[in-house]
């Protein structure tokens, strides 16, 4: 047996015994909605309306495998390539939930393992891993969203440390989250991509204060972050000073993949059939009864599997070394659209049960159908926006003129 047979073998006995069984997805049923709670975030603030939700934290944490590939001496599981791939196999095998999600594993953690200080990642990336410490993004301003170059919140210097002064929106989970990666002009008088710092704030240092947005979907994931003489330790810069705009296209490349990555491997997956079967019905030979519906169905599916095998593509690249690239911008393009879709048909097949948002009358799936449809809506704005993804594919990737 080779050691990967025996490292699957081990995995999978592991998993097996140690994965809760409400840690596991099940089908989704009419009026058995998902449950959000089981999925944490982690941070100081973290509740578990499910208890199994931190045993299943706890018990991957104290593997590595919340963060399978990074180096143990981070809190990781220093797994290899292939390692990693086969725990995402038999994770899925078993149907395990993730043990833990957000932008500390997806965007700031692989920043800090590839560029933090040494102090840093020994600082941070455990209690990343162990789910201790939750972390939001402050990059867009209220005048600086598309033009993210033009920011204005600035950094001075005051003895070891820097007194930041500003606002940042569209700062999601803000209210939530213990601290915040932020781009902080250090520098005005040299040309907007310079003079532009990569820095670390604690969220509850005086002065930090936030506000929730809330949204059409009735959810308030989105804030305004203000910024009042907020004192941040000079060593909390990732980086060189005045060099954060390379930071910053490192991270959104990490970023932009981590949503469509989200959109693809949505828990999603087979609702959309099911609700078909559910309010449409099915005919004699258990087909979806509408043709057209079928028709929709199967074209949302065939490019869902053309979207995850060029991703899958990119990310065998990734194995050799190659960093995201601009490439990711068409993921994030056409994932948006993607998951933009499905929720459309989704609405169309619930057809007036999808006209409720409370009360009598309306299962709660369906106001959570209803809900994330709209919720959909921002997936174009968040991240960059498609308009500015779509110049980023002509500009580098297809080499078009200006």
């Amino acid at each position: 047996m080779s050691d990967l047979e025996s490292f699957r073998e081990q995995t999978r006995a592991w998993l097996e015994e140690n994965c809760p069984q409400s840690m596991r997805w099940a089908p989704r049923k009419r009026g058995n909605p998902a449950l959000a709670d089981d999925l944490v975030w982690g941070g100081k603030k973290q509740t578990y309306p499910n208890a199994d939700a931190k045993v299943w934290l706890e018990r991957m944490a104290a593997k590595g495998w919340t963060a399978p590939t990074w180096p143990r001496e981070y809190g990781g599981g220093g797994l290899d390539k292939a390692q990693a791939k086969i725990l995402s196999q038999e994770m899925s095998a078993v149907r395990a939930k993730p043990p833990l999600i957000g932008f500390g594993l997806t965007m700031i953690g692989p920043l800090l393992v590839a560029n933090g200080s040494e102090e840093q990642k020994l600082r941070f990336l455990p209690e990343i891993c162990r789910g201790e410490i939750r972390w939001c993004q402050g990059y867009s301003e209220p005048g600086s969203g598309s033009d993210l170059a033009s920011l204005q919140t600035r950094a001075v210097v005051d003895g070891d440390d820097y007194v930041l002064n500003g606002q940042k929106v569209w700062t999601s989970y803000a209210d939530q989250s213990d601290w915040m990666f932020c781009l902080i002009r250090t520098d005005p008088d040299v040309p907007k991509h310079q003079g532009i710092t990569f820095i670390l704030l604690d969220m509850q240092s005086p002065g930090v204060s936030v506000q929730a947005i809330k949204l059409i979907s009735g959810a308030s994931p989105f804030c305004e972050t203000f910024l009042d003489d907020v004192r941040v330790p000079r060593d909390q810069v990732v980086g060189a000073v005045n060099d954060g705009w390379t930071m910053a296209k490192a991270l959104l490349g990490h970023e932009r993949t981590m949503i469509s990555d989200a959109f693809s491997e949505s828990s999603e997956r087979n609702q959309l059939v099911e609700l078909a079967r559910t309010y449409i019905g099915e005919d004699g030979d258990g087909k979806i009864s509408d043709q057209v519906v079928r028709d929709k169905i199967a074209q949302l599916t065939m490019n869902k599997v053309c979207f995850d095998l060029t991703v899958g593509r990119t990310k065998e690249a990734a194995k050799i070394g190659q960093q995201p690239g601009p490439e990711s911008s068409i993921f994030k393009y056409y994932a948006t659209e993607l998951n933009k879709d499905r929720h459309s048909m989704m609405v169309s097949v619930l057809g007036p049960q999808a006209l409720g948002w409370e009360g009598e009358g309306f299962e709660q799936d369906e106001l959570d159908v209803t809900r994330s449809w709209l919720r959909s809506r921002g997936n174009s704005i968040e991240g960059g926006t498609s308009e500015v993804q779509l110049n980023i594919i002509a500009k580098r990737v297809l080499g078009l003129p200006e």
